[in-house]
């Protein structure tokens, strides 16, 4: 990335050209299982970048609601949304309701976050809102971000809810073979194998604290390849029972009515369109993107391994997995439902530009969205002159109204008498 960062911008401008560096989820896990490792991390990164010729401005963990608001800012800006216009455009342009904002939905592998404008927002949860003053206009934002709630570490917490739910104990070790410290698993294509160590397992904070004695080192997970029966397992990772807010998500955290149109980026979109179900501008209905994952959950290993030559096979194995988990979420976790699903586009990118995080990031660190509407720019020689021909001929006119009016001819004026 710095090899290509040389080669594209100018050598005369390198001194100039600032970098920033933010981490995510990934190290805010890190950081909670060991502040020194992470500290470390971020020292020999931050080491590696001062030796380039940029202006290096810091590297830092970044909280998640940032990474939410981030990413909010990213495709409301790409989208146009923050643009004012000033005169008589701003008319129409209030007309269009080209104003509105879209919300944004952000899957990594660690974490989460669901961030958007809602009329009905209340003041039940203040530390899920956020205020941002942009081109002159306030916007009063929700936002949460979920950790231990991204792709691969929502994969971790279930197979160690499949653990806990496994009736062995430490009395069988002497008896225990192969066959039975394995653990089937329905969103696993059948036919696939996959063996984890279990000491590295529960070191994982968003695991920990289901750890279980094991008369075993080693789990064999054997897939099933029984889409209904992965959707069962993942809906246990969303506690929907207790809500202290008039609404909530899931996990007892408040959530608004939704509203307005999503971007889903990130692993939101990588997942949907490997599964070739991000179809713009007109989005799939809920039904149908439901059925296409439960029949790539039911193929057997073999014949997708045979399919997807190119995908490295870890990655491949868990698409099944990946693919359930996003309705389970966006379903379960943030109450879209049929009728509104189509309220959500699946985004690589927005015109040559990446959805995510990174560019918000950015454009907040350099101040390039302006708090205050700038002064619009002078017209346009083209345009005065013509604004002035036109001012000419309206004067012209009532001038030629006004003296019709009162010098009409005598003919007329004993007519009218």
């Amino acid at each position: 990335c710095l090899q290509q960062a040389k080669e594209v911008i100018p050598s005369a401008q390198h001194k100039e050209t600032p970098v920033y560096l933010g981490a995510t989820a990934g190290m805010r896990l890190l950081r909670l299982q060991n502040q020194s490792a992470a500290d470390k991390v971020l020292s020999s990164v931050g080491n590696t970048l001062r030796s380039a010729p940029f202006n290096f401005q810091g590297a830092r963990i970044i909280t998640g609601q940032e990474e939410g608001a981030y990413g909010w800012i990213t495709i409301n800006y790409l989208l146009g949304n923050f643009k004012q216009v000033s005169g008589w455009k701003k008319l129409l342009h209030s007309l269009k309701s080209l104003s509105e904002t879209s919300g944004a939905l952000d899957l990594g592998g660690a974490s989460t976050q669901i961030t958007f404008v809602s009329k009905d927002l209340s003041s039940e949860s203040p530390e899920n809102q956020l205020y941002f003053r942009l081109y002159g206009k306030d916007y009063q934002v929700y936002t949460h971000s979920f950790l231990c709630y991204g792709k691969d570490q929502a994969l971790q917490q279930k197979l160690a809810r499949d653990l806990q739910a496994t009736k062995c104990n430490s009395l069988d070790f002497y008896f225990q073979t192969v066959e039975n410290s394995s653990l089937p698993d329905p969103c696993f294509h059948k036919g696939y194998e996959r063996t984890i160590n279990i000491s590295d397992f529960f070191k994982n904070p968003c695991t920990s604290d289901k750890k279980k004695q094991l008369p075993f080192s080693q789990l064999y997970i054997k897939g099933e390849g029984d889409y209904q029966k992965c959707q069962e397992n993942i809906q246990k990772l969303f506690n929907k029972s207790n809500c202290p807010y008039s609404s909530c998500s899931f996990n007892g955290i408040y959530l608004p009515p939704l509203q307005g149109d999503f971007g889903a980026f990130s692993a939101f979109y990588f997942v949907m369109n490997f599964l070739n179900l991000t179809s713009e501008p007109n989005p799939l209905a809920l039904n149908k993107v439901t059925s296409t994952i439960e029949s790539f959950c039911a193929r057997p290993w073999q014949e997708v391994k045979t399919a997807y030559k190119h995908i490295k096979e870890k990655y491949l194995s868990e698409y099944c997995f990946s693919g359930a988990y996003i309705l389970s979420l966006l379903e379960n976790g943030y109450e879209f439902t049929e009728n509104n699903w189509q309220m959500i586009h699946f985004l690589g990118k927005i015109g040559s530009s990446d959805a995510g995080w990174t560019l918000g990031y950015m454009l907040n660190l350099t101040n390039m969205i302006p708090a205050e509407e700038p002064a619009g720019p002078p017209l346009s020689h083209g345009s005065y002159v013509g604004l002035m021909v036109l001012c000419s001929l309206v004067l012209v006119s009532v001038l030629l109204f006004a003296w019709l009016l009162f010098h009409k001819p005598k003919c007329l004026q004993k007519g009218i008498v």
